[in-house]
């Protein structure tokens, strides 16, 4: 019973960073109706340069975050506003093959540069230290990485119910045209988004990098993760991409514990399942 209750504990908080990998990739389906194929191999690119970072600086991965994650925010806001604006809004396959094309060239890039050798970011003792709790054994690194997961969560899920950004983003959701006619710059406002994406895929990146090795061909990988998490949970809905996650985690370490090969295998069919059962997603709103 306890080792069952340790292998849901350790699903939950593996299906947090799930999450995370998942919310940037929700908000460009809500916001700006696209499907970013390239978002894992965005998710990698944040690792490496936080590795590149803490070798320069000789510092730690968190300490790192105060250079990556304004880096990735301009490296998101000059991408969406040079190249993936000229595809939003022209239908699903535009925005589709432009991010293939751009997937491949970070791949490729990011092998030139690093070598196609596993790299992993060094977080010390703190990557091994855990307590107990009532018998269960809790690792401090996945405790600390759900904590970080469920308040952006919080804290994206205010912004877009409560705030004047977040209106923005409902109104050109629902109608980019009459958006545009009292004065919201679409444009911009997609490219700020975006930023924000890659400002939150860098904490995700900090995270998937300190517990996985990673390599430039780990990208679609992330991806595949990313997009269970966001259909499971129901296409555009925040918290319904976090629940997504954790179901995708909880799948994974129990399918491990049938056959330690057998992980991923049961997380994509927990996933198959439950869209053939629903295909809108556990939240989405079903179509008439």
């Amino acid at each position: 019973m306890q080792a069952l209750i340790e292998t849901i504990a350790g699903g939950l908080m593996l299906g947090a960073l799930y999450a995370l990998f998942g919310l940037g990739l929700s908000l460009s389906l809500g916001v700006m109706k696209m499907i970013n194929i390239a978002h894992g191999d965005l998710i990698v690119l944040g690792a490496y340069l936080c590795s590149t970072v803490m070798q320069l600086l000789g510092i730690g991965p968190f300490v790192s975050l105060l250079a990556v994650v304004p880096t990735m925010f301009v490296i998101g806001y000059g991408l969406q506003r040079v190249l993936l604006n000229r595809v939003v809004g022209r239908g699903a396959l535009s925005p589709l093959l432009l991010t293939f094309g751009l997937s491949i060239v970070l791949q490729n890039v990011l092998q030139e540069f690093y070598t196609a050798d596993t790299r992993s970011l060094q977080a010390g003792e703190f990557a091994l230290q855990g307590f107990d709790l009532g018998g269960v054994s809790i690792g401090l690194l996945p405790l600390v990485s759900t904590v970080i997961s469920v308040a952006i969560f919080a804290g994206t899920s205010w912004l877009i119910g409560h705030s004047h950004l977040g209106r923005q983003a409902r109104a050109v959701a629902d109608d980019p045209g009459t958006a545009r006619l009292v004065g919201v710059n679409d444009r911009n406002f997609f490219a700020l988004v975006t930023g924000f994406v890659l400002a939150v895929i860098a904490l995700a990146s900090v995270m998937y990098g300190i517990r996985t090795p990673f390599s430039p061909t780990a990208g679609p990988e992330r991806l595949l993760y990313s997009f269970e998490a966001v259909v499971l949970g129901g296409l555009g809905n925040v918290w319904g991409t976090f629940v997504g996650g954790l179901i995708i985690g909880v799948a994974q370490l129990l399918g491990a514990k049938v056959s330690s090969g057998l992980g991923p295998f049961f997380g994509h069919l927990v996933f198959l399942v439950a869209l053939l059962a629903r295909p809108q997603g556990l939240f989405g709103k079903g179509s008439r």
